[in-house]
């Protein structure tokens, strides 16, 4: 079955505006958002502030996202008995510099921004998110030159609507790595179509999957011909037009296209994955008490239990679901690419 997750690039930490994040701060100023600030205690007994601030990245139309974001504030303030404002920045990296500033208490990140929280603000990773079935995802490669670059049959499934989407090298599941043996095939000259420099699928471990395995320490120098797509369909249009020889994206992009070019799914060809990649979730900030963490951890799991909480978590980011994060994950593959290709 042909798996289409909304996925949203992830940005290393810049500076961000001060007036733009004290505007957005949970107490109204900035002195509101300390560790001093007044507590209360809840039910459930964790010394939680007097209101909330839930941070989330703009994968989208900014008024949709905040729109959509107020719906799940509303019914997370329901279920511990706080007010939670909600906090959309026009900009990725304002989320981070939130959780570090101690002006957002509750962040949904993807899987880099949310290690870089935990190394550069001090959050908690605590959550993930489940888009059919799995909290993990992986980075394909695809091209439009399947005689170079499949090293066996190509070969062809149909998703439900009878759309054609073709593989080889075994590059087919959704889990990874697959097909490394053809990633020794792209020459130096290759015309690559990355999605963006912050990318976790489009840029970080397929470059990660590079190093290991070919020693290129920097693709940017090491394949010159290659450009920043800067989003995910736009990686598979260069590919599907012919600008580009390989591609990357999450899988799988290859459907944002389908309805206007029905052949996409043949024309630009999978042939390799990258290693299993954490979906995006949830960071708590670090100056929140262990009981204050772990009541809020309790409600998200909660919220997503319900029917009403399920539909706001859909309607904000697709999320089918949230489970405990897989901290070895983090701590192993997000941790080294982070390290190997994160900002300085």
């Amino acid at each position: 079955m042909i798996q289409f997750p909304k996925r949203f690039a992830v940005p290393a930490l810049v500076g961000a505006s001060a007036l733009l994040l004290a505007a957005c701060s949970s107490g109204g100023d900035t002195e509101a958002t300390d560790s001093a600030a007044p507590t209360t205690d809840t039910e459930a007994g964790a010394d939680l502030p007097d209101s909330l601030t839930l941070a989330l990245v703009p994968s989208d139309d900014v008024e949709q996202i905040t729109t959509d974001g107020e719906a799940l504030a509303a019914a997370l303030s329901d279920e511990i008995g706080i007010p939670v404002e909600v906090f959309v920045p026009d900009s990725y990296n304002a989320v981070v510099v939130a959780l570090q500033t101690g002006q957002a208490d509750i962040g949904f990140l993807g899987p880099i921004a949310m290690w870089q929280a935990h190394e550069e603000a001090g959050a908690e990773i605590v959550l993930q998110a489940v888009r059919y079935g799995s909290s993990e995802y992986v980075g394909q490669w695809f091209t439009n030159d399947p005689d170079t670059y499949c090293l066996d049959d190509v070969t062809t499934e149909a998703d439900d609507e009878g759309i054609n989407y073709s593989y080889c090298n075994g590059a087919t599941g959704y889990s990874g790595p697959q097909g490394e043996d053809a990633l020794a095939l792209v020459p130096a000259d290759a015309s690559i179509a990355w999605v963006d420099a912050t990318s976790a699928s489009g840029y970080y471990f397929p470059a990660t999957q590079l190093s290991g395995l070919l020693g290129i320490e920097d693709p940017i120098t090491g394949f010159p011909n290659g450009t920043f797509a800067g989003g995910h369909p736009q990686a598979v249009q260069a590919v599907y037009d012919g600008d580009a020889t390989i591609g990357l994206s999450y899988n799988d992009a290859r459907g944002n296209l389908a309805e206007e070019f029905s052949d996409v799914g043949e024309q630009v060809v999978v042939f390799a994955y990258t290693e299993n990649i954490p979906n995006d979730g949830v960071v708590l900030n670090g100056e929140l008490s262990a009981d204050a963490q772990q009541t809020l951890t309790d409600a998200l799991l909660a919220l997503a239990g319900t029917d009403e909480g399920l539909a706001a978590l859909d309607a904000v980011y697709e999320i089918e679901g949230l489970e405990a994060a897989n901290l070895g994950a983090f701590e192993g593959i997000v941790a080294s690419t982070y390290a190997n290709f994160g900002s300085e």
